[in-house]
């Protein structure tokens, strides 16, 4: 996890395992956080999913979260605005 001093917003680097089961945060392997969700990788879905499972889970807007990259890729950064890096520790239970 990345944060910026100056801008109020955090990157995340994340695996995202699509078509799952259930959505689910699974913790942290390496340094990325793993991320389950249910929807399928087709046509963004699966993206759409994750950012509004992610929003859910925090309780920020959809808008605060983006991908900046691996938009097709099950390796993705994401940026979060609007959260210090203490918050989403926190909700996340990560040191």
């Amino acid at each position: 996890m990345k944060t910026n001093d100056h801008s109020n917003f955090i990157l995340i680097d994340l695996k995202v395992i699509p078509n799952a089961s259930k959505d689910a945060i699974d913790g942290w392997k390496d340094t990325r956080l793993k991320v389950r969700i249910r929807g399928i990788p087709e046509k963004g879905k699966a993206n759409k999913k994750l950012i509004e499972f992610l929003a859910e889970q925090l309780g920020i807007s959809k808008a605060s979260i983006s991908i900046q990259s691996g938009e097709t890729s099950r390796l993705k950064r994401i940026r979060i605005e609007g959260i210090s890096f203490d918050d989403v520790r926190k909700k996340w239970g990560f040191q």
